[in-house]
């Protein structure tokens, strides 16, 4: 019912006398979701690292107005406790943050000339694992919170994936196809052959059929002449 009244007002508004202000409102619409500020933490928000090694926890931002002194921090999950990492202010665009880090074995590798603010974690053990939360705040936005996040397995050894199966199917697939191909040229030539064949057949034909004619005297043929008879 209220969707529908939404949609008797925009009709309304959107009529000839009030043309104006419908466009001025679709205007202002197309304006405020454009401030929605983008956090993202890739197309593949999971690591499985090795107990030792060290990884990158990735995180961009993106807005289309802008930014002025916006605020992120990256956050830890312990527990469902929320750690702070560390955090920092980006002025406005192109000007480097002043990080401050609250975890041991942590650093900053983002720029905000490329709106990214990912940082490595360095000698990870499994007291790391869990679920690391970017967070990003723009002022210009009137205070809205924006968040992506980022979950990290730690293991002793990286598991070895066993590719029997494909190796399998993928053999299976080649010996079909090595099959087929072979079925093909063997037909190809059966009948290359048989057309060679035909075609000898019928130069048989023609070549018996000429010398029978010849034999029984047919048009065509040479007929033994006969001796003209002496005079008395």
């Amino acid at each position: 019912m209220e969707a529908r009244n939404g949609e008797d007002l925009l009709r309304s508004l959107c009529s000839a006398p009030g043309r104006k202000t419908c466009l001025f409102l679709l205007l202002f619409l197309g304006v405020w979701y454009c401030q929605a500020l983008e956090m993202s933490t890739g197309k593949i928000p999971y690591l499985e690292a090795v107990n030792g090694s060290t990884v990158l926890l990735p995180c961009t931002y993106l807005s289309c107005i802008g930014i002025k002194n916006l605020y992120f921090s990256w956050s830890y999950n312990d527990n469902g406790t929320m750690q702070k990492v560390c955090d920092s202010v980006i002025p406005s665009e192109d000007v480097e943050p002043n990080l401050k880090i609250y975890k041991e074995r942590v650093e900053f590798v983002g720029s905000s000339k490329t709106q990214n603010i990912s940082i490595l974690l360095w000698n990870i053990t499994f007291e790391d694992a869990g679920e690391y939360t970017c967070y990003g705040k723009n002022p210009k936005e009137k205070g809205r919170n924006h968040s992506a996040i980022f979950t990290l397995v730690v293991v002793d050894e990286l598991r070895v994936v066993d590719n029997t199966l494909t190796i399998i199917i993928a053999s299976c697939v080649g010996g079909f196809i090595a099959l087929l191909m072979t079925f093909m040229l063997l037909k190809n030539l059966t009948l290359f052959v048989l057309a060679k064949l035909e075609e000898k057949n019928k130069e048989c034909l023609v070549t018996s059929s000429g010398i029978d004619n010849t034999e029984n005297g047919l048009s065509g043929s040479k007929a033994t002449p006969k001796p003209t008879p002496k005079k008395a």
